[in-house]
This record gives structure tokens, sequence and C-alpha cells, in this order.
């Protein structure tokens, strides 16, 4: 066992490991991928929580305390050693940017290694060489759609399971999912508007302004109006109305706003995110730009915001983006393998629980709630009392709670 770091109120540990690119060809090309173990001072003894970070194309957060980052850490580490994942591609494990000397297609067949299958893969390669016998798993947002995978996959590994805005839809058509949000997402521009109309004729005069052209962001590109009103997938978060309109009641021609805009949305950072989120859906099939496809009329020469969307044109709007615009469009026309096992599910032996967001923008709660019934012995807690972003807001009640469900104790 590797040697724990004291750190303010905690151990950490921290581990690279080599797994395959493809787990279908152990002795071909080998990844790293970095996982921090954080233990309490002493809970050196404890079972492991793993735990699935939201995205796709994110680390894992980097545990802090006083006090403690993210915010159910403290109550994770009353029962648990927790190994945080950095998920393939994303943090300190191998990067996806040195992509530059293969050609479109060797870049599409490298990024089709990077959705929850080869993550929950990953980990069970990861839970073999630390010796652990089975370990229990958090999955918050696209880290549920891991967890469903790894219920599907290897339930043999899991010991329990916790999701928190990230029960998957099964079998669903790409098209079906992405309708819905666009449902969401409209709700939410009208309940921004309700409580902020005054930013409907900022809004108007920013279409105006970013359609006349001439308004430049910090990083060269162009800001144009379908690229602002991407914004909306802020809409989705219990504070996200807060945040946009701080934005929008910055001057248009000022620094701070040309910062804040880019920074709110930027795939500089995380460029896996915008290339592989669309399959992170595929349950099979190819998603052929689903997102546009469907994209309801009313979007269309109005001020609406958009959500968690991602377009073609955005690998030439975003400069970051530009150099896989070949490589997404082969993507975009991939035939994905399905994700989930239903008949794995349907005789589910880990006790599992999540939290489902009635009202959550991003992951459709009727689709959350068929998922729920189709999994043996789940346990869904569905409500009202938090958005998208649940799990960072409340932490510790919510682990609490997916913690007494799976134990019989709620």
């Amino acid at each position: 066992m590797q040697d724990m770091i004291a750190a303010p109120g905690m151990l950490i540990a921290e581990h690279s490991f080599d797994v395959p690119l493809d787990h279908a060809d152990a002795n071909g090309r080998q990844i790293q991928v970095f996982a921090r173990e954080v233990a309490a001072p002493d809970g050196l003894d404890l079972p492991f929580l793993v735990y699935f970070q939201g995205g796709p194309g994110f680390e894992a957060p980097r545990p802090t305390r006083s006090p403690s980052s993210p915010g159910w850490l403290d109550r994770a580490l009353t029962e648990f050693r927790v190994l945080m994942l950095d998920q393939r591609g994303t943090g300190r494990s191998s990067p996806v940017g040195a992509l530059a000397d293969l050609t479109p297609e060797e870049q599409a067949e490298y990024l089709t290694h990077f959705r929850a299958d080869s993550i929950v893969r990953d980990a069970e390669h990861i839970r073999r060489q630390l010796g652990v016998d089975r370990w229990s798993v958090l999955g918050q947002s696209f880290g549920g759609f891991c967890v469903t995978t790894y219920l599907s996959l290897a339930p043999g590994g899991l010991r329990e399971a916790f999701m928190t805005g990230g029960v998957p839809p099964l079998r669903r058509n790409v098209d079906d999912v992405y309708s819905r949000t666009y449902e969401q997402v409209l709700e939410r521009n009208h309940q921004y508007l309700k409580r902020y109309p005054e930013d409907r004729e900022r809004l108007r005069s920013l279409h105006a302004r970013a359609d006349a052209g001439g308004v430049t962001l910090p990083s060269g590109d162009q800001l144009t109006w379908r690229r602002f009103r991407q914004l909306g997938s802020m809409l989705g978060m219990s504070d996200g109305a807060e945040h946009l309109h701080y934005i929008l009641e910055l001057p248009f021609d000022s620094p701070a706003f040309l910062h804040d805009v880019e920074g709110a949305a930027s795939f500089a950072r995380n460029p896996l995110y915008a290339i592989i989120h669309e399959a992170c859906y595929a349950d099979g099939g190819a998603t052929r730009w689903s997102a546009q496809r469907t994209l309801p009329p009313e979007f269309h020469e109005s001020d609406l915001l958009t959500g968690e969307h991602v377009y073609p044109w955005m690998f030439e709007g975003y400069s970051a983006l530009a150099p896989l615009r070949e490589a997404a469009e082969l993507l975009a026309e991939h035939e994905w393998p399905y994700l989930y096992d239903p008949e794995a599910l349907a005789v589910n032996e880990v006790p599992a629980a999540a939290a489902i967001y009635s009202e959550d923008m991003y992951v459709e709660r009727a689709f959350s709630e068929t998922t729920a019934r189709e999994i043996r012995g789940f346990r869904p807690w569905v409500t009202n009392e938090y958005q998208h972003n649940g799990l960072r807001a409340d932490g510790d009640r919510i682990l609490s709670r997916l913690i007494d469900l799976t134990r019989g104790r709620a």
C-alpha cells in the first residue's frame, strides 16, 4: 500500500495505474489513470468508496478542508476511504490533447474508448491492482451513468451503489432523450425571465450586437449569439440563474463581461466533454448530431438560451475544438455498442439507491424513474428539493440518505 501523506484533517495517497486503451486488447496501447485516495486520520482500515465525477471529460474534485470540498467528503470519510478517479483523459490521467499527429480516422478510433464502459473497466482493473474484494461507488451525473454501467458489466466488484442526478435512460433513442431535455430548457428560460424580467431586453440587445459581428473574446474567437446562448446550461443548477444574471448585468464591451462569457462556455481545458457528450447517451446506435437535429423551432431566430447540448458548429466556432472537427464528424456517425445490460440489471443483487431530481434539466426524471424500476432492488429517492447540483449543495444529507436507503434504514 502506498504511503499516506498528511494533509489538514485527512490522509492522502496518490496512485497511477497503467491500463489498456482498449480493454479488449490487453497487450495493446497503454494509458495511465490517476486516482487520489483520501482517508480520515483514523480511517485507514475503512472500506473503499469510489467516486465517479460528472461530465463527461472532467477530473475528480481536489479534496480540501476548512470546510471540506467536495461537501459530501466529510460524511463519506466517516465510513469509507474515498478513491477519486481522474477518469481516463482527464486531470492527471493521460490527456487526450496529444492527438495532433494522428489522422482524423485515428483520432476518432482513439476517442471511442472514453465512454462509461471503458471507465468501468478501468475501475475494475484498479480494484484488482489494489487487492480490493468489493467496494462501494458513488456517481454524480455522468458518474451515475458509469455506476449503471458498472451494475451491468461487473456487479461482482460492487458492495453497494449510490447515484445522484444521473440515472440514465435504458435503450432509449438518443433523439427521445434530447427532445425531452429541450422541454426542460424551455421551462428554465421561462423561469429565468420571470425572475429577472429586465434581462429579456439585455438578451435581445446582446443578440443583435453578436449578429452584427465585431465582438471578440479574449481567446480571439468571435462571440456569436449561438455561442452565448450556450450559457443557458447554467440554468440547471440551483445558483445558475444568479450567475447568468450577474454576467448579463456587466457592460457588453467590458473585459469582465468578455472574460466571464468565455469562461462560462469554454472547452479549451476539457475538450473531451464536447467530443463524446452525445455518445454518452448512445445506448446503442449512432447519434448523428442529435441535439442539432432535434432543436425545437422555438429556438430558431429567438432569444432563447440552449442547455447542455453539443452542436457541429462548435468544432468551427471554438478554436480549441477545431483540430478535432473531422474526428467529431466521424464519431457522430459511429455505431456505438450498448452501455447497459437490462438482463443483468433485472437480476441485480447489489444494494443501490439514487437521488432523482424531479426538475432536473439535464437528466430526464421520467426516464430515470423507468430505469429505476428496471433495476432489481433499486431504491430511488425522487425529490424536488434540489437541482442537478444537489450533491454539491447538500452533500452530507444526500449521501446520508442514500446510504440509509441501500442499508434498509429509510
